[in-house]
């Protein structure tokens, strides 16, 4: 690709690339997915029930947050707006190890900062659940994620969520984005924003409890920021997904969920119930 072709896709992806404020725990990075204002970005960067969305040309916006779904680390926002530069969804499936990779957001307060990479691999990765990735090669730090990862073209392939050991960056690949705008979420609810987590002996799976919504079940439970979810209703977690199947069975009634708070060695358990409602899947 020639520098002046390989310019005008960053440029593109740039102004394509919004900042999230969400409560008071920095900042992310969202992705402009339509031009009449829709925005897509992680979960874990909408925290809040509103956000502050920042535009590449200095506007900014306080909205709702539309939708959020923990289990695949997504939500949706709406601005009032038209003619907006979105972006172009590609096709996650059609990626291949080797190829070539740009990331764009807003890591550290350096706004529409741009990295290259390379695909390391598309799928599951082990200990993290059966979610698919996009992994690849390709450096990020905080403010990064909710931002685009796309192909050479400029076509986004992925919503970069997160780091893992080794410096592996995992992306939610654009077909799974896709069908969360299409499908929307679970109406089973929880309360709480996780990210899963591999205990110190490595072969175990906890899941770090992030944010506890106000009033939301877990908060009725006593659940608190910083604990350890280890399982649900005497089953261990290996993924994510595990807790949102524990949910989805236990919606009208109670969950027995299995955590550590503070104390490295003892285990407590905690019976939340829980209700129906249309809101995020925890």
């Amino acid at each position: 690709m020639a520098s002046r072709d390989f310019g005008e896709v960053t440029e593109r992806l740039r102004r394509s690339t919004v900042q999230v404020h969400s409560g008071r725990r920095g900042s992310g990075s969202g992705v402009l997915w339509s031009e009449d204002g829709l925005i897509v970005t992680n979960a874990h960067v909408a925290r809040a029930e509103r956000a502050r969305v920042e535009l590449w040309d200095g506007r900014e916006f306080d909205v709702p947050v539309a939708t959020r779904d923990t289990r695949r680390d997504i939500a949706s926002l709406k601005i009032d707006a038209q003619g907006l530069p979105a972006v172009s969804a590609g096709d996650s499936s059609e990626l291949r190890p080797g190829q070539v990779v740009l990331a764009v957001g807003n890591p550290l307060g350096f706004v529409g900062a741009l990295t290259t990479g390379v695909v390391h691999a598309l799928g599951p990765l082990r200990g993290i659940g059966r979610q698919n990735w996009v992994q690849a090669a390709i450096r990020l730090a905080p403010g990064n994620s909710g931002g685009p990862l796309a192909d050479a073209q400029g076509r986004v392939v992925g919503l970069n969520t997160m780091v893992v050991a080794g410096g592996l960056a995992l992306a939610v690949p654009s077909n799974t984005v896709a069908e969360f705008l299409r499908r929307g979420v679970s109406t089973a609810r929880l309360g709480v924003t996780v990210r899963p987590v591999l205990l110190e002996d490595r072969h175990s799976l906890a899941l770090l409890v992030l944010e506890v919504e106000p009033r939301g079940a877990a908060a009725e439970a006593s659940m608190l920021i910083g604990d350890l979810l280890l399982g649900a209703n005497g089953r261990g977690f290996e993924s994510v997904e595990d807790l949102s199947d524990a949910i989805e069975a236990a919606v009208g009634s109670t969950l027995v969920l299995e955590f550590r708070r503070g104390d490295r060695e003892r285990k407590r358990e905690v019976t939340v119930r829980l209700g129906t409602r249309s809101a995020e899947a925890a």
